[in-house]
């Protein structure tokens, strides 16, 4: 093979292997163009994790409506519209057989009112009747009676906690730490969505630098090649030249995979379809903001939901301690009752001579000895109340030391990317200065692609410093609940209920 269609060879492979990417790119209908503000917004969406968190804040939601439904007066009907009974007993009394038959129909309406303040309960009962009886003692002459009882009923516990109102309150703690963990979530997304978006776009830096050195690299082999024919260099030159450029080909096509991977990544944790197809935009222009450190402190320290949850996690223990403190308890309650009852052939009549019944009971419950149960029980419900005061202390602390290291890590980045900055031109400068050189035939192939590299890791090195600012001050955003890009809450914006 001739120099001349080698070289004609090598330059159909550099462009079949180019062609894909720039089709991909440029060629195929991009069907959105993707800034990280639209990507939030469909993962606040569509997120499954975001989602699996607002069933939870649903259901306890629900469960504290139920609860609350339940504490409202109870209507119940119960209708027995017929009833027909024939039956034989026999009588001591008479050593006879009695046939009876018995036609009856009921209805029984019922007002059930928990009282939550004092944990009692009102019950308003009525029992309606009528009933035709026959049988052989009375020579099976029937009988019809109406009967209506009438019964209203007070059950008061005494000497006891209120399980009504601790029930309620453990529901509404319950519903308010599903509403933080929502908030929570919503915030760990933003950061999750905004970390792989940036990488995204490093990504996509990243193959496009690939592409870059892949085409330095095609330049470098066409260089010595003329070389190669004028008799200037050696046709080892050649071989390694040739090295460089299918080494910069497998780095191109390795790191379109990797972007095609991250790509699929990011769709299942926005939800998006793995079919939709866009192109990723981000703004990582250097940006410098100020961050006061007291205010970030301070600020955290009173809005992290984190504390409010081990608040809530005391206030739970504290629940737990108050039922085991009840067990094998003295207690007692007290039952009220007044019946008005009336039975009469006729309908009307059924209250002209009614019968009134009045009921007062009290009930003790005393215990006598449980072999210490109670007290261990208390006990260990003691030590997890103090076990979450301990971790409410200790993440007050957690949450300044975070603070802090988010602040360090801020600064650290800001100075990161003015190296990387002064990194850069000074890579770009030597790589023309050593390109001109292996030009005039003073600098080998294997020299001019490790100046090559180097401007390409250069210029990555200030793509990733640009990023991990923006995410070093995501973090900080996040730790203390403080937005200072546009120096306003995040409490204030509604995150946090």
């Amino acid at each position: 093979m001739t120099l001349q269609a080698k070289r004609l060879f090598q330059i159909v492979i550099v462009v079949l292997a180019v062609a894909p990417s720039l089709l991909l790119s440029r060629s195929s209908p991009v069907e959105e163009i993707l800034t990280l503000e639209k990507a939030l917004a469909i993962a606040m969406r569509s997120s499954p994790s975001i989602q699996e968190t607002q069933f939870r804040l649903q259901t306890s939601a629900e469960n504290l409506k139920a609860q609350q439904a339940g504490l409202k007066s109870q209507f119940s009907l119960t209708i027995n519209p017929l009833s027909v009974s024939d039956t034989q007993t026999f009588s001591d009394l008479t050593s006879r057989y009695n046939s009876q038959s018995l036609t009856k129909s009921e209805a029984s309406f019922s007002i059930r009112q928990p009282i939550k303040w004092t944990d009692g309960t009102l019950t308003i009962t009525d029992r309606f009747n009528w009933q035709e009886a026959a049988s052989s003692f009375s020579g099976g002459t029937k009988e019809g009676t109406f009967n209506n009882s009438l019964n209203i009923r007070f059950s008061q516990p005494l000497f006891t906690y209120n399980r009504t109102m601790l029930q309620l309150r453990e529901l509404e703690l319950s519903l308010e730490n599903s509403q933080l963990n929502y908030a929570l979530q919503k915030l760990s997304l933003e950061r999750q969505v905004t970390q792989q978006f940036l990488n995204l776009y490093y990504l996509r830096e990243n193959v496009k630098i690939a592409g870059e050195e892949l085409k330095n690299a095609q330049e470098s082999l066409a260089i010595i090649e003329s070389k190669v024919q004028a008799g200037i260099s050696a046709p080892g030159e050649l071989y390694q030249a040739d090295l460089t450029r299918l080494t910069s080909q497998s780095s191109f096509e390795n790191k379109q995979i990797q972007l095609a991977n991250a790509v699929d990544n990011f769709k299942v944790l926005v939800g998006m379809s793995l079919s939709e197809q866009f192109d990723v935009v981000a703004d990582i222009r250097k940006k410098i903001t100020e961050v006061d450190l007291d205010k970030a402190i301070a600020h955290g320290l009173a809005n992290r939901m984190e504390i409010r949850q081990r608040d809530i996690a005391v206030e739970n223990a504290l629940a737990s301690l108050i039922r085991a403190d009840a067990q094998n308890e003295f207690k007692a309650s007290v039952d009220l009752s007044l019946g008005l009852t009336g039975v009469d052939r006729a309908f009307q009549s059924v209250y002209d001579s009614p019968n009134v019944d009045k009921v007062v009971a009290v009930t003790l419950n005393i215990p006598v000895f449980d072999w210490g149960q109670k007290k261990h029980v208390l006990a260990a419900s003691q030590a997890q109340v103090d076990t979450q005061k301990l971790s409410f202390q200790e993440q007050r602390k957690q949450i300044e030391v975070d603070i802090r290291q988010a602040y360090r890590s801020l600064q650290n980045q800001k100075n990161q990317i003015e190296i990387a900055e002064r990194n850069t031109k000074n890579a770009q400068l030597t790589y023309e200065i050593n390109l001109e050189r292996y030009k005039s035939g003073a600098l080998s192939s294997k020299d001019i692609q490790f100046y090559q590299l180097q401007l390409s890791q250069q210029k990555l090195n200030e793509v990733s410093a640009l990023i991990n600012y923006k995410l070093a001050l995501l973090d900080i955003k996040i730790r203390s609940l403080f937005d200072f890009e546009t120096s306003v809450s995040i409490v204030d914006l509604g995150v946090i209920p």
